[in-house]
């Protein structure tokens, strides 16, 4: 209803300020000693050839832009949940078709039009220059509105990229990475040996999902090639914490009939690090996409890149999977110190019990928390992974 009527052009619209990308100020080299040659005292009396009549500087990082106006309880710019100035920009969105973003190559976004058709897309400059927190304005799973661009039908332009919901993100560069957005769910794949369990990466990756407001489920793969029974406390740990956890192997077929049932309905991020056999479950769950997979270095012992860009890919047996690729670290973005706590869901019976009520649970004393972590009522493992995402100490992931 509310897309019809968006389509009809009876939104109302308004004016706002946004940011833009900083301009760059100082120049790359400071001795250009062609521009000093041409500061003679012949050249300063010639009349200047033109005016600059767009702002430079400080007054060239904020231009006004015509949005549609937000329903009511929207947060407003700036607040925690509003949506970026992307989604509210005002088109005309009668000329435009809808689909989704299924892969990003470079500048080029591949869209899956509503019908199934499948466009080659390029991205309106005034998106890729807003200021956001973000590498790119647009990653897999984005819901956009795109321009035909040439009677082919296979060439668009995206014009609008709607509010995303259920993300999994990660900090880069001290930008937002979006791994994958519009999921209901993200399989956590590890594995038990080459490259092995690597126990703080999930739990970033839970934090992550909580913020993002996606269900996670723990993937343990390649179980063929372990004894499993000394990883049994690592199950009983994360299940008991109430995250579904799950053994597989690609290769014996362990696990695969409940990880095809969970994958069934909705849309499913695959992610982990390099190396734990992703594209190998997806292979046998659906033998057709012929996934390329990779042996993991014998002189590292650290997966090796496979999968190199992120592919929303539709199942036979149904829903949806964004096959991620593998990942070198592993950063939590928008997660404030103060909060992590909240993230780990056996601390929260212990936190009210804390002396102080701002303890941080790494020096206080009578600290109820570390005192749990001291009678083993909460797992050491877990409080160190704790400790360093509280200090934002990046972690290795491959």
């Amino acid at each position: 209803m509310e897309r019809s009527r968006k389509a009809s052009g009876v939104a109302k619209k308004k004016k706002v300020r946004v940011a833009f990308k900083k301009n760059r100020q100082k120049r790359t080299r400071a001795n250009d000693l062609t521009r000093r040659y041409r500061q003679d005292d012949l050249a300063r009396a010639e009349p200047a050839s033109a005016e600059r009549v767009r702002a430079k500087g400080d007054l060239s990082r904020h231009r006004t832009i015509v949005t549609d106006v937000a329903e009511a309880g929207t947060p407003k710019p700036g607040e925690p949940g509003a949506p970026e100035p992307s989604a509210n920009r005002s088109v005309d969105l009668s000329a435009c078709l809808t689909g989704r973003v299924i892969r990003v190559h470079g500048l080029l976004s591949m869209v899956e039009g509503d019908d199934g058709r499948t466009w080659a897309c390029h991205v309106r400059r005034i998106l890729k220059t807003l200021a956001i927190d973000g590498r790119n304005v647009i990653a897999v799973g984005d819901r956009v509105w795109f321009r035909p661009g040439n009677a082919a039908g296979d060439e668009g332009m995206i014009e609008k990229v709607e509010a995303r919901r259920g993300t999994i993100t990660r900090g880069y560069r001290r930008r937002e990475h979006v791994i994958a957005c519009n999921v209901d769910q993200v399989l956590i794949v590890s594995a038990f040996a080459e490259p092995g369990l690597k126990l703080p990466l999930i739990d970033r990756y839970l934090i992550s999902a909580e913020t993002g407001g996606v269900r996670p489920i723990i993937i343990l793969n390649k179980a063929d090639l372990v004894d499993t029974a000394p990883f049994q406390w690592v199950i009983g740990l994360y299940t008991q914490l109430g995250y579904e956890t799950l053994v597989t192997s690609a290769a014996t077929g362990q696990g695969i009939p409940r990880l095809k049932e969970l994958l069934g309905e909705g849309t499913t991020a695959f992610s982990g690090q390099s190396g734990v056999g992703k594209s190998s479950l997806l292979n046998a769950i659906q033998p057709g996409l012929a996934l390329r997979v990779r042996e993991v270095s014998d002189w590292t012992t650290k997966g090796k890149h496979t999968t190199t860009t992120a592919e929303l890919i539709r199942l036979e047996s149904g829903g949806h999977v964004v096959d991620t690729p593998g990942l070198r670290q592993f950063e939590l973005w928008g997660v404030d110190p103060g909060e992590v706590e909240a993230h780990f869901v056996e601390f929260r019976p212990y936190i009210p019990l804390c002396k102080y009520p701002s303890c941080s649970h790494t020096h206080e004393d009578q600290c109820a928390v570390k005192d749990a972590v001291h009678w083993g009522q909460i797992h050491f493992g877990r409080y160190e992974s704790y400790l360093k995402v509280y200090a934002q100490q990046p972690i290795e992931g491959e």
